[in-house]
């Protein structure tokens, strides 16, 4: 694979920090651009993040220390110049980051969002490499509205749903899910927060994250919708119904789902079907992808956060605990590493499967 040239733009904020962990010694990816907001503009990285480095065990990658941050919104022309495309990962408002982004895809530098402004954009593909990769395929119409022969946006979804999600997705097609039911249980670091400057979590439950619940049970509609002219239709199942908790975990978004289906499986059927689901990730070796993507534990106290969110580099999902419901038919729990799989790694993984497709060339 041809090396690109990327940046990094809200390299700054906790997910642009993972970001930097994770293209430090990418294969494919070189960073030639880490930019900020304004006041962040014109400083060296490690002086522009300063205090806010998230990552205690981790230090700021040796070849971004003396990298001088770029201004992400004046500097547009000059970052698009310099890379192939961007991850973007910018705190602002929704308007303002669609607007942004447009700008980039307009300046013929394709965007990889980990921003939720686009996610319901017709024609802007949001991907799970595994489940829904020919979603890519509306880049195309894009184009068209766009009026760009490279530049485009793609998103990755919402962290919260990437455990249950996959664990859905292997058992649609044979036993039809009709309706879900998910409980999240949801890390600090989903908020941009440690347990430094997040407190008031310490000993606490907070059972509501702002849009978390809708945005759990609309965007799987979309990973699960269709291509249809220039725009992805969302599918009409199953109905999903959430709840989203803020828990005092570091990493790690864990969910509790119940799910009926339209033909019952059996608990036999229902474990071969993850043990043996792969997807395009892993058939093309990308460098980022899980080798076994869902992992199921027999124990009945697995999978724990603290012990399995870093399975496969945190890329993989782990689930346990499937029994049969007495209201809906099975039940079980599953978990994903939040700013990996769920943010950052997610994204750089749908680069990975954008660049081997020939999206950025």
């Amino acid at each position: 694979m041809k090396q690109f040239n990327v940046g990094i733009i809200g390299a700054t904020g906790m997910v642009g920090q993972r970001f930097s962990l994770l293209l430090a010694d990418h294969p494919w990816f070189n960073v030639k651009v880490l930019a900020a907001s304004p006041r962040s503009a014109g400083k060296r990285y490690e002086d522009a993040v300063g205090a806010k480095w998230a990552f205690r065990d981790m230090p700021i990658p040796e070849k971004f220390r003396d990298m001088i941050v770029l201004d992400a919104t004046a500097d547009i022309e000059k970052i698009a110049s310099q890379v192939d495309f961007v991850f973007c990962a910018v705190d602002m408002k929704k308007d303002e980051i669609r607007a942004l982004e447009e700008r980039y895809a307009k300046a013929e530098c394709p965007v990889v969002s980990n921003n939720s402004a686009h996610r319901f954009t017709p024609d802007v593909p949001m991907v799970v490499p595994e489940i829904n990769p020919e979603h890519i395929e509306i880049i195309k119409a894009q184009r068209e509205r766009l009026g760009t022969k490279r530049g485009f946006i793609a998103v990755k979804s919402n962290c919260s749903l990437q455990s249950y999600v996959p664990a859905l997705h292997p058992l649609m097609k044979d036993f039809g899910v009709s309706q879900a039911m998910v409980c999240t249980y949801q890390a600090i670091s989903g908020a941009g927060k440690t347990f430094e400057t997040m407190p008031q979590i310490i000993d606490n439950v907070i059972p509501y994250i702002g849009g978390e619940e809708e945005k759990s049970e609309q965007e799987p509609l979309k990973i699960w919708g269709h291509i249809e002219g220039n725009e992805i239709v969302k599918a009409s199942a199953p109905k999903i119904s959430a709840q989203c908790l803020r828990v005092p975990v570091s990493d790690g978004h864990m969910g509790a789902i119940f799910v009926k289906f339209e033909k019952k499986p059996t608990k036999e059927e229902i474990l071969s079907a993850w043990k043996s689901f792969s997807g395009v990730p892993q058939e093309l070796g990308l460098p980022s992808a899980p080798k076994q993507f869902i992992n199921y534990f027999e124990e009945d106290d697995r999978p724990q956060t603290k012990l399995d969110r870093m399975l496969e580099n945190g890329m993989a999902v782990s689930v346990g605990r499937l029994r049969e419901d007495i209201i809906f038919d099975y039940k079980f729990v599953c978990l994903s590493h939040n700013t990996l799989r769920g943010a950052a790694g997610g994204a750089v993984l749908m680069a990975e499967l954008l660049a081997a497709k020939g999206y950025f060339d």
